[in-house]
């Protein structure tokens, strides 16, 4: 029975229920409300944490409790809806406190068993050692015998000290227990509030590194003459040529026409002709989109969007509104600042963030027209 209601008393416990609700907001993202959801590595990597450490937030069986500012960003992060997060914060205000109690406790049960070890194997009360209370040594009851005024006999003396250092015994006991007690709890704060720093810290730098992708693990990826469709990067890669004035068809092969296009472009920048487009040559090449944008920058922006998994952009070359908030959705799913504008972080995040095609989207055809610039 015991056993049940530790049980039964855990399960309520503020630390598991707030890993259940983590998990389900996690769970939950990869809804077709939610849209895809991330992996545990790539949300600890926005969270600034490890894997291993989210994994036993969302665990409620390995339970560890996430410090209030990982809530806080899971929430953001998972676009969990809003009139949660205060349920969240309040579990996670609970579920520290829980875990100050349970180590005050612990501390305390450990000082009272090797203060239960001064008992008697029959339970009755023995005075202590010589090593455990030597200000008992202090009070030598032999020497009342002389100076007795009352005359007593040498055994009443006696008699009496042993009585007076019983009492001194019963009183020093308990108030190292209170002692040991107030020491354990206060040690629980301290250590509690150096475990949940680490995290804070993370949580802080991770939220201000961010908005930057370039500063990120992020990687510009590299394109290179090859005869395999290499579907959305190549078509966002020839579309940008043709904004530089460059006849490339837009299908994702990369053909010769699309390197000598790129070793043209990289002559023209004073970069390494190689005809391969990797981190030196894309940053030249991508330019900042937005409202009033040309249609073949506009056009790669959208081809990229398409497929990144948040629900599908309408590639029109057309800047629109709805363009725009598909930016700044984009934008906040990878913790970057929602301006709705395509800059070279955008550009990097989204170039990374490809989902591997099935099949070209039905308005591509291999033997279509090259678009033009007035669509």
């Amino acid at each position: 029975m015991a056993q049940e209601r530790g049980g039964q008393d855990r399960e309520r416990s503020a630390g598991v229920r707030l890993a259940r609700l983590l998990r389900r907001w996690w769970e939950e993202a990869g809804s077709p409300a939610g849209g895809t959801r991330p992996t545990q590595q790539a949300l600890a990597a926005r969270l600034g944490v490890d894997q291993t450490t989210l994994s036993r937030y969302l665990n409620p069986t390995h339970l560890s409790t996430a410090p209030l500012r990982v809530v806080e960003s899971l929430h953001t992060q998972l676009r969990a809806p809003a009139a949660e997060l205060e349920q969240a914060r309040a579990l996670c205000r609970a579920a520290l406190r829980e875990n100050s109690r349970r180590r005050a406790a612990d501390g305390a049960g450990e000082q009272g068993v090797a203060a239960g070890r001064a008992n008697g194997p029959d339970g009755s009360e023995e005075l202590p050692a010589r090593d455990a209370v030597p200000v008992l040594e202090e009070v030598p009851v032999l020497e009342e015998v002389p100076g007795s005024a009352s005359g007593e006999g040498p055994d009443a003396a006696v008699t009496r000290g042993a009585v007076s250092g019983r009492l001194r015994t019963r009183w020093l006991r308990p108030t190292l227990l209170v002692a040991a007690v107030v020491l354990a709890f206060s040690s629980g704060m301290v250590v509690n509030a150096r475990l949940s720093a680490p995290d804070r810290g993370a949580t802080v730098a991770a939220a201000a590194g961010a908005a930057s992708a370039s500063e990120a693990s992020y990687e510009w990826p590299l394109l290179y003459m090859d005869g395999q469709d290499q579907y959305t990067r190549a078509r966002a890669l020839q579309y940008l040529l043709n904004a530089y004035g460059y006849k490339v068809r837009t299908d994702g092969f990369f053909r010769e026409d699309t390197r000598d296009a790129v070793m043209d472009f990289q002559r023209r920048k004073f970069l390494p002709v190689d005809g391969k487009v990797g981190k030196l040559t894309w940053p030249e090449l991508v330019r900042e989109v937005g409202p009033g944008a040309k249609p073949f920058e506009v056009r790669a922006v959208q081809e990229l969007l398409n497929n990144v998994g948040l629900g599908g952009t309408s590639v029109s070359g057309k800047f629109t509104a709805v363009t725009a908030e598909d930016v700044r959705y984009f934008q906040h799913r990878y913790g970057m600042p929602e301006t709705g504008r395509v800059d070279v972080d955008t550009w990097l995040a989204l170039l990374v963030n490809q989902l591997p095609p099935v099949k070209a989207p039905e308005y591509q055809r291999g033997t279509s027209a090259l678009p033009s610039a007035s669509d």
